[in-house]
This record gives structure tokens, sequence and C-alpha cells, in this order.
């Protein structure tokens, strides 16, 4: 096994996970609610948006590319180390 490239490997696993439940959490995030038309009131969409999951949506996307810096960080330094 190929020591210097499993936590780069790791880092990347992680922020492709943090990446899909940031989208997960934002669509939870995003509610929308459609009105029917009744009488002379036109039909309408109305969109509600859920703070809590939009601020973990974005916590998220932060630990992403915190955690792309440091893979790209240790594949650039790996080399110079040996």
């Amino acid at each position: 096994m190929n020591r210097p490239l499993v936590l780069p490997a790791a880092d990347i696993a992680l922020a492709v996970l943090a990446l899909v439940l940031a989208v997960l959490c934002w669509n939870l995030g995003v509610q929308n609610t459609d009105f029917p038309a009744t009488g002379d009131v036109p039909a309408y969409t109305a969109t509600r948006y859920a703070g809590p999951w939009l601020f973990l949506a974005v916590l998220l996307v932060a630990g992403a590319g915190t955690a792309v810096i440091d893979a790209v960080t240790r594949l650039v330094r790996a080399p110079r180390r040996a």
C-alpha cells in the first residue's frame, strides 16, 4: 500500500460524501407549496426556506473545500519528503 496516498484519498472521499450530504440538506431546506386557483385568486407557488438545513449545507460545502485543500497540500508536499 502506498502510504502517502492514503490520507489524500480519504480526504477526497470525505469531500465527496460531504457534498452529497450538502445537496440533500439543501433540498430539505427549500420547500415549495403549490396553491390552486380559487375564484379570482390565481394559482401560485410559495417557497419556504428552512434556515438550519441551509446552514448545515453551507457548513458541509466549507468542510468539503477544506478536505480538498488538505488533500492537494498532502499530494504536493509528499514527493519533497521522500
